[in-house]
């Protein structure tokens, strides 16, 4: 097919055919129903100029064909499959159009008042910005649910620099003509870039992919705002249908790219010893103790349908202690030759361990409650991911930290050597700290059922940085003035080189990662600035190392310690190290470590 004017140049003079008249349909910003030169010649209404129908002509021209039938290659056979081609977008670029023109034209109850307004609610992610912090301040869903809306703005970031930056820029589409769009559609601001792909069906279905792949509840949620705003760009008359869909295929490509990123990096492989545990088919002689009153109750059914032949008990306050029950329950997987299973957050995983270890039956830990730093080290994200290392019997060595007033346990540092009466000793999975940190934690539970965990921890930050004081202790023999002092079970890593939003990837090497924020002038401010500008190792108010041993002393009295998301008084003095027995943990494995064939 071609155009009549096309088809004119062919038949007319060589000096016709070499200045061929242009008209209005190959005029960039032509309207529909315009008109030539002559009178009494319409143009086909809504024939709008983009790249492809440039190429088309480019196509089907019988000059250039001819030229090309003489090249490599050339022929009949070549110009009969780029008219194909032609054809094709042809067709498709009709559809698109009429497409659009039924959606102007068609009345949408009650519309009017919603799409424009969502639409330019979702202009510089606005809305996607502050359904993510709604999502995070809320607590509902727990961690899964705060990953989901950190994936979901990483996913738009992603997603607009794609866009913005190649997309629009690779092709030149002009925007549709609004003559068939009601007045009362219209956004007061028309955008002034190309029209192809859509920016905002991009980032839309991007933010929702993102927190769907994290929690399926929210992402339900999530997923009717989102398609509601790639529609509204076609309703508002600033969108063809095809900007959308391939904008919102972008948007879904970038979230799948950003968790295939994010998961290789959780993922790593173990670096720590191998152990023999139990093999438990289905959860079998599992006994998992949940708290429901740590993150999400739902997720404990969970549990039960990744484990169905776990014994899963419900810890209820009124009934007794957490850990007489944790006790018991290890007992009773020793007596049976299973495991210890534990479903809460860091400080019921730490009375876990420590029954755990007490009665020398393996770990179970299941991901859930509203901090559990552990499950993230071992690679366990899900129930299915524990289901499969208990299942196939897969589990490594973990340290077990402690700390004790100095006389509690013996200078050699071996576990059950007994220093008199100065008090049993206490243990970490995770972290312990002095300073800061315990004041912290008390006023973000303080607040936690008021507000919600992220708005708590929020408020407790700024509280620490306005009301906390530097503590003098003499740290292995040496008197420091300190804000906060840190001390890691076994190697953090980070960009930074802190303990914030750190990762470990070895669990078992025998090592304590010690942290000095040191008192100064303006050492918090100085030391924030350092934590967001990603230099907080070269902080001068930061000091890191790493060590098997820590004393301290002189520990001013009322001072809080921190331990695993617990607080309590601190001694006067303190030796933190490493029992000599670590704790059996299960994880899953890669398959090439399991002995799964690789697929």
């Amino acid at each position: 097919m071609r155009d009549p004017a096309e088809a004119g140049a062919a038949e007319a003079g060589p000096a016709e055919a070499a200045c061929p008249r242009r008209t209005a349909d190959t005029r960039d910003g032509a309207h529909d129903g315009a008109y030539d030169g002559e009178e009494g010649a319409p143009m086909e209404k809504h024939r709008r100029p983009w790249p492809a129908r440039a190429l088309v002509g480019r196509v089907l021209d019988p000059r250039t064909a001819s030229q090309r039938g003489t090249g490599a290659g050339g022929g009949p056979v070549a110009a009969g499959a780029e008219g194909v081609r032609a054809a094709v977008r042809n067709r498709l670029s009709a559809w698109d159009r009429s497409l659009f023109r039924h959606v102007a034209v068609t009345d949408w109850p009650r519309a009017e008042g919603v799409l424009p307004r969502l639409s330019r609610a979702a202009d510089h992610s606005k809305l996607w910005t502050g359904a993510a912090a709604a999502i995070a301040l809320s607590g509902a869903g727990g961690p899964r649910a705060r990953r989901g809306a950190l994936r979901g703005l990483a996913s738009v970031a992603v997603t607009s620099a794609v866009v913005n930056t190649l997309g629009k820029g690779a092709f030149g589409r002009s925007r549709p003509v609004l003559d068939d769009v009601p007045v009362i559609r219209r956004l007061k601001r028309l955008p002034t870039s190309t029209s192809f792909p859509s920016g905002h069906a991009a980032s839309a279905a991007a933010f929702a992919t993102g927190v769907a792949l994290e929690s399926r509840g929210w992402g339900a949620a999530v997923a009717p705002v989102a398609a509601s705003v790639a529609f509204s760009r076609v309703y508002t008359g600033v969108h063809y249908p095809s900007d959308v869909l391939v904008g919102a295929t972008l948007g879904v490509a970038a979230a799948f790219g950003v968790r295939a990123v994010l998961d290789a990096r959780r993922r790593v492989p173990p670096a720590q010893p191998l152990v023999e545990a139990p093999t438990l088919p289905e959860g079998r002689g599992l006994s998992v103790v949940a708290n429901p009153g740590s993150g999400s109750a739902a997720f404990v059914d969970e549990v039960a349908e990744a484990l169905p032949a776990a014994r899963v008990t419900r810890w209820d306050p009124d009934a007794c202690a957490l850990p007489e029950l944790l006790s018991k329950e290890a007992q009773r997987a020793a007596e049976e030759g299973g495991a210890l299973g534990v479903f809460g957050g860091d400080g019921t995983v730490n009375a876990a361990a420590r029954a755990a270890l007490q009665h020398g039956v393996p770990l179970a830990v299941l991901p859930g409650g509203t901090h559990n730093h552990l499950a993230l080290d071992l690679g366990i994200g899900t129930c299915a991911d524990l289901a499969s290392a208990v299942s196939e019997g897969h589990a490594i060595a973990v340290d077990m930290a402690r700390f004790a007033p100095r006389g509690a346990v013996g200078h050699g540092g071996n576990a059950g050597e007994p220093g008199g009466d100065a008090g049993d000793p206490g243990y970490f999975v995770n972290t312990f700290s002095l300073g800061a940190y315990g004041d912290l934690v008390e006023v973000r539970d303080h607040w936690r059922q008021r507000i919600g965990p992220w708005a708590a921890g929020l408020v407790a930050a700024v509280h620490v940085l306005r009301h906390s004081r530097p503590f003098e202790a003499r740290v292995n023999g040496r008197t420091r003035s300190l804000w906060l002092l840190f001390v890691g079970n076994c190697s953090y890593h980070t960009v930074g080189g802190g303990p914030g939003g750190a990762r470990r990837f070895n669990l078992a090497d025998g090592m304590l990662d010690i942290h000095l924020v040191k008192a100064g002038r303006w050492a918090r401010t100085r030391l924030v600035a350092s934590a967001l500008t990603g230099v907080l190792h070269r902080s001068p108010v930061h000091a890191a190392a790493r060590g098997r041993r820590l004393h301290l002393a002189g520990v001013p009295e009322g001072t809080l310690c921190s331990y695993d998301g617990e607080t309590a008084p601190s001694p006067s003095a303190l030796l933190v190290d490493k029992p000599a027995t670590p704790l059996t943990v299960y994880r899953p494995l890669p398959a090439w470590l399991s002995g799964t064939p690789l697929s």
